[in-house]
């Protein structure tokens, strides 16, 4: 599929929000914030193969994005085996999609290196507590975002995986994590064979506060956003029906009630417990 530029900035904010601000003039015809405002997830992918040299030049960049306190706690693994994304796919399972991607990737967090390198200058590790845990999480979450970001500024359609941590064991046994290292997402990446589709997001009245957290008519403008988001793009199927029968007004809100309805990776603590990090 040919690469064509993104639509105009203003026009996908407009699509996206129903209080869409006036975009800043000077920012209408930058090629990456219209990349960014016109993006979507992407599960359906071309034959094409990734060049390994692109792949290598999107880790470099998504590794030059910010880091707490320069500390670099977060890896990426790119799956250029086909029998080890096969096993990947297996892993995840219920997404069928994952398996037709040109190449899958996993980010994880690594606090490992930071205790390799108290131990390398004999100093005691201070720090061993759940924020430990976090810095490495919150890394790998921005070089998550900063390589989707570069990577569909490429021309390259990507989708995240947090269903890797659905068998997060697993996972970590496939690709050999030592302790202190966990995988936080996996990513799908290849060329689309669809354009992306523009989600419409929340109000931006209800997810940007200034000055402090507030919650001004949350309800109401949930509902109204349930009911615009379902005009322009509705459900194609109700999650678990046999449970929660069929409602004639399913929207964003109910679907989200419905998937964490269910429990979902409840030994997740667990298992980070188990690469050895104290969450207290």
């Amino acid at each position: 599929m040919a690469h064509h530029p993104p639509p105009d900035l203003v026009e996908t904010l407009k699509q996206r929000y129903s209080d869409a601000p006036e975009a800043c003039a000077s920012l209408t015809d930058n090629p990456v914030l219209r990349s960014m405002s016109a993006r979507g997830s992407c599960r359906r992918f071309t034959d094409r193969a990734v060049p390994m040299a692109l792949l290598e030049t999107l880790c470099a960049v998504a590794l030059a994005s910010p880091t707490k306190s320069d500390l670099q706690q977060r890896d990426i693994i790119l799956l250029t085996e086909p029998e080890t994304r096969s096993k990947l796919s297996a892993l995840v399972s219920g997404q069928a999609w994952v398996a037709g991607a040109p190449m899958l990737a996993v980010f994880c967090g690594n606090n490992r290196r930071q205790r390799l390198l108290h131990e390398w200058h004999g100093t005691a590790f201070a720090n061993d507590h759940c924020d430990a845990f976090f810095n490495a999480t919150a890394d790998a979450a921005i070089a998550l975002g900063a390589f989707v970001t570069a990577a569909e500024a490429a021309g390259l359609g990507c989708c995240p995986i947090s269903a890797v941590r659905n068998e997060a064991s697993a996972v970590s046994d496939l690709l050999g994590l030592p302790d202190h290292v966990f995988p936080f997402a996996g990513l799908a990446i290849g060329y689309r064979a669809t354009a992306p589709e523009v989600s419409k997001r929340l109000p931006l009245h209800v997810t940007v506060h200034k000055d402090r957290y507030t919650e001004p008519d949350l309800r109401e403008a949930v509902t109204t956003y349930d009911a615009d988001r379902s005009a322009v793009q509705p459900y194609a199927s109700q999650r678990s029906p046999e449970k929660f029968g069929h409602s004639d007004s399913y929207g964003w809100s109910e679907d989200k009630v419905r998937q964490y309805a269910q429990p979902e990776r409840a030994d997740f603590g667990a298992f980070i417990r188990a690469k050895g990090f104290d969450l207290t």
